[in-house]
């Protein structure tokens, strides 16, 4: 048993690295908010130490005693934040945090990056992880936050601190409380498929398989490397599809040209500069046109492969909100 401390722990990844954590043993403490809300661990026998990763003073107290520090905490719903915001928390705050984890003498640290900050491949071939980013910063500033927090890692390795990148694809499942992937069961599930779906595809895996894969890489990772976490390529008229059979709604027959994404990602950036809400943000729109998939390969020899299947973490995600009410299930068509 080590104890482990876990930035981020009440949100989606990080409550199912808490729960799994609990589930094998050890003695975790989570770092939060006072006002962060805690839902998806209230029922788990585990510490809380509250603070924020842009606080160094609060990280130095909750790191100390703790051999792991499984660093998630992000802003991740990056099309709602503000920009200023989002670079604080992703980049200062994992600084913070590597620095709390030095001064406490961790033995090792888990940073949760992303596949965004991974670079794309020309004809759409799998990226793995010796792909730069190469996404101009104004067109993903999210990947390019994790790209210069990833840096901040590499730094604090190269001064003797063991650290492993993880970098998720697109996260469902359960307990996604803030509607971020599962935002698009939600938006279906409502009435609000759209009448087209995208030319794209992307990578996906289920958010308890990440967090396996987190405890996985506690254990066994190698400082200093970054492990690319994926279960299955899927277009989006496939995802469209099967999320819509799931939740009984029409689905989109209908292909968005290639051509019309990026003159739509520029209307719906002019929009959202004026303050209108919108449900997606520009940088989607413009990467839903292109095939975003990655090759896990690297993480599966090290880790194990995933073990949920896409339509079970849909299921699983669709039901987890009708029974938390956040959604009302439908008849089906």
């Amino acid at each position: 048993m080590v104890r482990a401390l876990v930035t981020g722990g009440t949100g989606f990844l990080g409550a199912h690295i808490v729960r799994a954590l609990v589930e094998a043993g050890h003695d975790v403490r989570v770092l939060r908010r006072a006002s962060s809300r805690t839902d998806l661990i209230a029922d788990l026998p585990i510490e809380h130490a509250l603070g924020d990763v842009t606080e160094p003073e609060s990280l130095r107290a909750a790191a100390q005693g703790c051999a792991w520090v499984f660093h998630t905490a992000a802003v991740a719903d990056y099309w709602r934040a503000p920009r200023a915001k989002m670079y604080q928390v992703n980049v200062e705050g994992t600084r913070n945090v590597l620095q709390a984890a030095r001064a406490a003498g961790v033995q090792r640290l888990i940073f949760t990056s992303s596949a965004a900050a991974v670079g794309l491949r020309a004809n759409g071939r799998p990226s793995d992880e010796s792909v730069a980013f190469n996404l101009p910063p104004w067109r993903f500033p999210y990947g390019h936050s994790k790209v210069l927090a990833e840096r901040e890692v590499a730094k604090a390795v190269e001064s003797g601190l063991s650290a492993v990148t993880l970098n998720p694809s697109v996260i469902f499942g359960p307990g996604d409380l803030n509607l971020i992937s599962g935002s698009l069961i939600a938006e279906f599930a409502r009435g609000r498929a759209p009448l087209f779906y995208p030319a794209g595809a992307v990578t996906v895996i289920d958010v308890r398989d990440v967090a396996q894969a987190h405890l996985a890489a506690a254990e066994r990772g190698v400082s200093g490397e970054r492990y690319i976490l994926g279960a299955q390529d899927v277009t989006y008229r496939e995802l469209f599809a099967m999320i819509c059979e799931i939740v009984g709604a029409r689905e989109p027959r209908l292909p968005l040209p290639k051509a019309l994404a990026t003159p739509l990602a520029y209307a719906v950036g002019a929009l959202s500069r004026f303050g209108v809400k919108l449900p997606v943000s520009a940088d989607q729109i413009w990467l839903s046109a292109r095939r975003v998939v990655f090759d896990s390969s690297k993480a599966r020899a090290a880790f194990g492969a995933p073990r949920i299947s896409l339509r079970q973490s849909l299921e699983d995600t669709y039901q987890w909100y009708v029974q938390h009410g956040l959604i009302v299930k439908r008849t089906r068509r």
